[in-house]
């Protein structure tokens, strides 16, 4: 099984501790999730296990990772023993020599590329660029992982009719712990207030005969004089007027 450990482990006090690790196939860029979790869960260190597309489901099922940043597919067996949560997509392009007559188009199809041997990134990606930069075929991967070889004789063009490929988070469900759960809810988005283990509090019930008022009382509306109403202007004066002197 093809795989490369990543030392990049947390150490406190001097001590390596490792609680959860991660593994990711090349292309995942982990520096967003990673931040977030060092922000929330510092006292728990983590540790990075780099895989292949062959190995990346085999490090969750034997244990060497707890959560691993996957390319689709997986196999049928794989995927019934791993929790799988679809994460982005990935576009597809193809990987031609500089002076190739497909260089000057801004992207291609399939069928252009139909008599061109076509490289498959199931063995050393860095081998089958190098054919490919010596006029031999075509490559045609995510291209996450064609700009990890950002060379001046090769071009990359977007393949607009291939499938699609997605990366995925993925772990083993049995073997689920509350920091794995975090973990993907990190990925997921969910906010620090919004932890699924997190219980909203009850609200206190209190005994009515205890509980002190503090509404205010109802406003009650004065009630109108009963009779016709007489506009003050046109009232008549109330008693005699006193004479006036000459």
């Amino acid at each position: 099984m093809a795989l490369v450990s990543v030392s990049l482990i947390h150490h406190r006090n001097g001590q390596p501790s490792v609680t959860l690790t991660l593994a990711f196939v090349a292309g995942v860029t982990l520096t967003k999730w990673t931040r977030l979790w060092d922000e929330r869960r510092a006292e728990v260190p983590l540790a990075f296990v780099a895989t292949t597309e062959q190995s990346q489901a085999a490090v969750l099922l034997d244990g060497t990772a707890d959560v691993g940043f996957v390319r689709l597919p997986l196999s049928v067996g794989e995927e019934r023993e791993l929790s799988v949560i679809r994460l982005y997509s990935e576009v597809v392009v193809a990987m031609l020599p500089e002076d190739h007559p497909l260089a000057d188009e801004d992207s291609v199809v399939l069928a252009d590329l139909e008599g061109m041997t076509l490289h498959d990134n199931q063995g050393s990606l860095k081998d089958a660029v190098d054919l490919v930069a010596a006029g031999v075929g075509a490559l045609v991967v995510p291209h996450a992982l064609a700009r990890q070889f950002n060379r001046k004789d090769i071009v990359l063009r977007d393949v607009i009719d291939a499938e699609e490929t997605w990366i995925a988070v993925a772990w083993l469900a049995e073997r689920e712990t509350a920091d794995i759960e975090e973990f993907v809810g990190i990925v997921r988005g969910r906010s620090a207030n919004s932890s699924r283990g997190q219980t909203i509090p009850r609200k206190e019930k209190i005994d009515p005969d205890l509980q002190i008022a503090t509404e205010k009382p109802p406003r009650v509306k004065p009630e109108k004089p009963r009779g016709k109403y007489v506009h003050r202007s046109t009232a008549r004066p109330q008693g005699k007027r006193r004479r006036q002197g000459r």
